[in-house]
């Protein structure tokens, strides 16, 4: 029984089809460590905000990080699915991540507006992973970037919209 625990995860060849499977698990990873660190600052704004755009900013964060974290979840499989192992540390998520901290508390409007501006970062990797994928004959990985992409692409206007 010790010993089928002691299971290490070890990549794996898969024969699906997909070129060069390895290299687009590797910026799925990427795009992955965008949406974790990405999921960790919209909640801790969701926690913080503040003012009279409060109840919307809270509202719309609640639903956005929900999203983001089933998100992480579900190319984190694809990773798998691809032979590739997921993240296993913080340290891989930021050092892979576009996505940066704050560096001061920020206001209801701030944070609004880096959150949008953070969503725009990942829709454009994800624009090249949806490239890089597909010229790989890797439909379902360009299928999960597109529908994440347009996840971010809204979520940046809707951002945009409450900070005009």
């Amino acid at each position: 029984m010790a010993e089928k625990l002691a299971v290490v995860p070890q990549p794996q060849e898969v024969k699906t089809g997909v070129r060069d499977p390895e290299i687009v698990a590797q910026a799925l990873s990427k795009a992955l460590a965008d949406t974790y660190r990405l999921v960790f600052k919209t909640h801790a704004f969701h926690w913080n905000v503040e003012g009279p755009l409060f109840y919307g900013v809270h509202n719309l964060t609640e639903e956005q990080y929900e999203n983001l974290f089933q998100a992480a979840d579900d190319m984190a499989e694809r990773i798998r699915a691809l032979g590739a192992l997921a993240p296993m540390t913080l340290r891989q998520i930021i050092a892979d991540s576009v996505i940066e901290d704050a560096d001061k508390p920020l206001n209801a409007r701030e944070m609004v507006e880096s959150l949008a501006k953070d969503h725009e970062r990942a829709a454009h990797r994800l624009h090249a992973l949806i490239e890089l994928a597909e010229g790989r004959n890797d439909m379902v990985t360009g299928d999960l970037a597109t529908e994440r992409s347009a996840f971010h692409e809204k979520a940046a206007w809707m951002l945009r919209a409450i900070a005009a």
